[in-house]
């Protein structure tokens, strides 16, 4: 991805972001200046990916497949002096643009649909070998209730409503279309980015930047790699 395609990005969601009355911590609006200014007291956001992160899963085409999110908490498994076991994401998902399927090894999460558009959930089960599981029901968990559904059942949550995803369960997400971008929340366990995802297919979960301007703020990426 281009870095002008991010920052641009990065601008429009902060403006749907506070369209909907949701407030962001102050190092999400920390540029390369400000970074420099920090020191050690931070290295929590660093080492734990906290921040922007924008992505097109290597699809080259972000307005059909990608993800911008920003992680306003994390712990970090392999951190003992770091005392959360949660998580928290502030995400926007466009009109038809795709998340793709996936499912998490360890972390349980809760997606929440908090404003916008609706989101449409795909749901299957995986196989003790990873693969798509294409014929059992799969069990659902939303908002208190409990019940099954068919393999591949695409549900809709409106704004308010949400689902949890429990380890090893298939899932990919997109806006409704028509009915705007939506803002997606996400309450989990720790999440580790580099090893707790398994994709159906492969992809590019942190793509390279292509530096053509400099940054308006910089991705969690950026930090972790200074």
């Amino acid at each position: 991805m281009k870095r002008s395609e991010i920052n641009a990005l990065m601008a429009d969601a902060l403006d749907f972001i506070s369209d909907h009355g949701f407030a962001l911590p102050p190092f999400v609006y920390w540029g390369r200046e400000e970074w420099a200014k920090k020191g050690a007291e931070y290295d929590e956001i660093r080492r734990n990916m906290l921040g922007w992160d924008i992505t097109d899963f290597g699809s080259g085409d972000f307005s059909k497949t990608g993800l911008l999110l920003i992680t306003l908490r994390n712990g970090n498994v392999n951190d003992a002096s770091c005392p959360r076991t949660y998580a928290e994401k502030i995400m926007i998902v466009g009109e038809d643009q795709v998340t793709p399927l996936h499912f998490h090894f360890y972390k349980t999460e809760d997606i929440i649909n908090r404003g916008g558009g609706n989101l449409l959930v795909t749901l299957y089960n995986s196989t003790p070998d990873e693969k798509l599981d294409t014929e059992s029901d799969v069990t659902v968990f939303s908002d208190g209730r409990r019940y099954k559904v068919p393999a591949g059942t695409e549900l809709c949550l409106e704004p308010g409503q949400s689902i949890t995803m429990t380890r090893g369960l298939y899932h990919t997400f997109r806006g409704e279309k028509g009915r705007g971008r939506v803002l997606v929340g996400e309450v989990s366990q720790v999440n580790d980015d580099n090893t707790d995802n398994r994709f159906y297919e492969k992809t590019g979960r942190f793509p390279p930047v292509d530096e053509d301007v400099p940054p308006l703020y910089l991705l969690a990426v950026d930090l972790k790699n200074n």
